[in-house]
């Protein structure tokens, strides 16, 4: 579908990628990773076509629809919800238009040749507006708002008055409902919540188009991505699996390189100490010369890049009592909206503490009565003896001081450490070298929330109240954050999408759903496994009869969806094994093609001009076969995508009889 050749990007004379070679395909689910600066968005951007590369090329392939995400929208339509969401293709406008201007003139007299005429463009257009989605657009509409979280009072809302985050949720939601071919997404996760996750999720695996997804969500990406893209100090390295295998396989190929580098280490050190031993002797000059070039000729290997993971310990904290904080009989109102009643809770010395539920629910605002910033309506606060709280929202980066440095901001907290250590600590938060010297304007989010989260822990404080602390952070910097505060002598209460986060950190899991809060002991995959479908099953039981018989249809919709779906699976089955045996003789053929071109180039080769015939030989057969599979390939990829599209077009007229 999109072809990238040799693609690189500079800016002056910095080089951010380059040799970026990659193919997307129908299906793909691919993840883009790399630590912030490398230049992921700005592939994205390439992929779309908004940005040139300085060189390469790609290819895209003719009709291809790419929905595009980046990770900020300006959006200012009055529209209500639901018809912005619905506008989603000046196309569609056009081919209903002209479907209607059609359908008029047929039921107008004229000759049949006319009529066969128009009525054959009718069927055409039919067909792409089925292809867009254009006849179930609302029914499909609602489902994806819902989905992604949105009540239903609020479709007739206008978009305008809606948050930041909600915004960049209706563009989703209008990306999603376009069907592109191609999904290129940066940074989706960022504003979604546990439930419109977990729904997003499930989409992205029955999505049949390709998908390209930016995101520092390690269990997202884990769950979703069948490869990952791997951008690195400028170059590109593509895995196969989900994150987890990409991590095992990216470790294997460090093994791999230190080997080698090691291994031509030691041949360099042995021809130079030959040459070094032997230069003044006449008798070994022929020698001496042989290495001598052998050594200028030699293609050096690079060491690989590997961040230096730094040991530190922050100040310890004071000792609290052993109950540190303690809610009683709390209730918590917004007008109408009752976040909770009558709640207690108690947090003891040593916990972790994770909040997990829907947006709204009211996480944020019991960490704030927890942190004495918001008041209860009605009960009772009580802090532990010794008790020292430290509260990190998005806000605290607002109060680092623009003019100060790195080094500076996080001396104004650092108490008795020598400077010393505290370039220890800033350099376990990614601030090493010159980086220290930085001044604050000049930070990113991601290198503000580091530097906030930094002089938090510089504060000694023995609660910490964190509010999406990982929020900003790429990867790196999250595993850097996960150290540190499991390191950390004190108690912990946070609020955070990223699961894996929540399951390396926490000890209890407090859920958040439809005014309950309940404590569960454990991390997030053992809430996950023991207590998330019990509790939504729960949730659902006490609604309505009315609700009850929709649940039931919903059910039995889903249930007929499953048959449909094991039905395609059987039918595309027998191709797909024929399509992946392609694949896999491709693959070997390439493999071949590339040893046979290296052979080739080599200019000792060339002494043997009977070698060389033999070697052209091979290969001209290679790249005929190659040339023979990739059509063969191709014509059975298109009777996949046949196949699929005539199978829903029959479903979707079954239901309609039905």
């Amino acid at each position: 579908m999109i072809t990238l050749r040799n693609v690189g990007r500079f800016f002056g004379d910095r080089k951010l990628f380059a040799n970026v070679s990659a193919v997307i395909r129908p299906g793909d689910r691919i993840g883009l990773v790399g630590v912030n600066g490398t230049g992921k968005t700005t592939l994205l951007n390439i992929l779309v076509g908004s940005n040139e590369p300085d060189e390469g090329e790609v290819f895209k392939s003719p009709h291809v629809r790419v929905g595009y995400l980046p990770q900020e929208c300006n959006v200012f339509s009055k529209d209500p919800l639901d018809k912005y969401v619905m506008a989603i293709s000046e196309e569609l406008v056009i081919l209903k238009a002209r479907q209607r201007e059609l359908e008029q003139r047929l039921e107008e007299k004229i000759a049949p040749e006319e009529a066969e005429r128009l009525a054959q463009r009718h069927a055409e257009i039919t067909q792409q507006i089925e292809h867009i989605g254009g006849y179930d657009l609302e029914a499909r509409a609602k489902r994806i708002l819902a989905g992604l979280g949105f009540p239903l009072g609020w479709f007739s809302r206008a978009v305008n008055t809606l948050s930041g985050g909600w915004i960049m949720r209706a563009e989703l939601a209008r990306i999603l409902l376009s069907n592109p071919d191609v999904l290129l997404l940066d940074e989706p996760t960022n504003h979604l919540d546990w439930a419109s996750l977990l729904w997003f999720e499930e989409f992205l695996r029955e999505f049949r188009g390709a998908t390209v997804i930016v995101s520092h969500d390690r269990e997202f990406l884990n769950r979703v991505v069948t490869r990952i893209w791997e951008l690195d100090g400028g170059e590109f390295i593509e895995y196969a699996g989900n994150y987890d295998e990409y991590q095992r396989q990216k470790r294997i190929r460090l093994e791999h390189q230190w080997s080698a580098y090691r291994q031509q280490q030691e041949k360099i050190r042995q021809l130079e100490s030959f040459i070094a031993r032997n230069r003044v002797r006449k008798d070994r000059a022929k020698q001496v010369q042989s290495r001598i070039k052998m050594l200028e000729n030699m293609e050096r290997i690079e060491p690989p890049r590997e961040e230096e993971i730094v040991r530190f310990s922050f100040p310890e904290p004071p000792r609290a009592g052993k109950r540190v904080l303690e809610l009683v009989k709390i209730s918590k109102s917004y007008g109408e909206l009752c976040l909770y009643t009558d709640l207690d809770l108690i947090v003891e010395r040593g916990d972790r503490i994770a909040f997990v539920g829907v947006n709204g629910a009211g996480k944020t605002t019991l960490l704030k009565i927890m942190a004495g910033i918001v008041p209860p309506d009605k009960g009772e606060r009580i802090v532990g003896s010794n008790v020292r709280i430290g509260y990190y929202a998005q806000h605290r980066l607002e109060t680092l001081n623009s003019e100060l440095t790195v080094f500076e901001e996080a001396l104004s907290v650092a108490g008795d450490l020598t400077t010393g250590q505290l370039r220890q600590l800033l350099g376990a938060f990614r601030f090493g070298g010159e980086d220290v010297d930085k001044k604050v304007k000049v930070l990113s989010g991601g290198e503000k929330a580091r530097l906030s989260l930094c002089k938090l822990l510089l504060e000694r404080p023995n609660l910490l109240l964190l509010d999406e602390p990982t929020n900003h952070l790429d990867i790196r910097s999250r595993e850097v954050l996960e150290r540190a505060l499991l390191d950390f002598g004190g108690t912990i209460c946070f609020i955070s999408h990223d699961r894996r986060f929540i399951d390396s950190l926490a000890t209890k899991v407090l859920f958040f759903c439809d005014g309950r809060v309940e404590l569960f002991h454990g991390n997030y995959s053992d809430f996950e496994k023991i207590w998330k479908d019990r509790l939504l099953e729960q949730a659902t039981s006490g609604k309505s009869v009315e609700h009850r018989k929709k649940s039931r249809r919903d059910v039995d919709r889903k249930r007929l969806e499953a048959e449909w779906r094991n039905e395609l699976y059987r039918l595309r089955r027998p191709l797909e094994q024929e399509i992946a045996e392609i694949e896999a003789r491709l693959e070997q053929l390439q493999q071949e093609a590339e040893i046979l071109q290296a052979d080739l180039a080599n200019p000792e080769v060339y002494k043997d001009g009977k070698k060389v015939q033999e070697l052209q030989k091979r290969f001209g057969m290679v790249r005929k076969e190659i040339d023979e599979l990739t059509l063969r390939w191709e014509d059975k990829a298109i009777e996949l995508e046949k196949l699929e599209k005539e199978f829903w077009q029959g479903k979707r007229r079954e239901v309609v009889v039905a």
